[in-house]
C-alpha cells in the first residue's frame, strides 16, 4: 500500500474514532521534518508521521520533530504494522484527564 493510500485511510479511521475532531495535514517544505497529520480533539493534540510501512525511510528531521512535539503532548510514526497499537494509545492520551493550565 503507497503512504497516501494509508494516510487517507488513516484519516477516515480517526475521524470515526474521535467525532468532531480536526484533523490538519501540514506542509514539509514549510518545516522539513514536521509530522504529516495534525490531530486536534477537545483539548488536546496529537502529531502523526505517517509511513508505508516499518521500514519505510525517515527525512531529515521527522524523528527530531516526533521526539519533540512528544514531549509536548503525543507524537509519532504510523505505518500499517503499528497501527492498531498507535492508535489504541492515541485513544488513552485523548482520553485521560489532566489538570487545568493556569496562563
Amino acid at each position: 500500500m503507497r503512504e497516501s493510500e494509508f494516510q487517507s485511510r488513516l484519516i477516515k479511521k480517526l475521524e470515526r474514532l474521535f467525532p468532531g475532531c480536526l484533523i490538519l495535514k501540514n506542509d514539509s517544505s514549510y518545516i522539513q521534518g514536521i509530522p504529516d497529520l495534525a490531530v486536534f480533539y477537545g483539548d488536546r493534540w496529537a502529531m502523526l508521521e505517517v509511513k508505508a510501512h516499518e521500514d519505510a525511510p525517515h527525512r531529515v528531521n521527522q524523528d527530531h520533530y516526533v521526539d519533540r512535539l512528544n514531549e509536548m503532548s503525543f507524537a509519532t510514526f504510523i505505518y500499517p504494522e503499528n497501527e492498531r497499537a498507535v492508535l489504541s494509545a492515541l485513544r488513552q492520551a485523548f482520553s485521560t484527564s489532566r489538570a487545568a493550565r493556569l496562563p
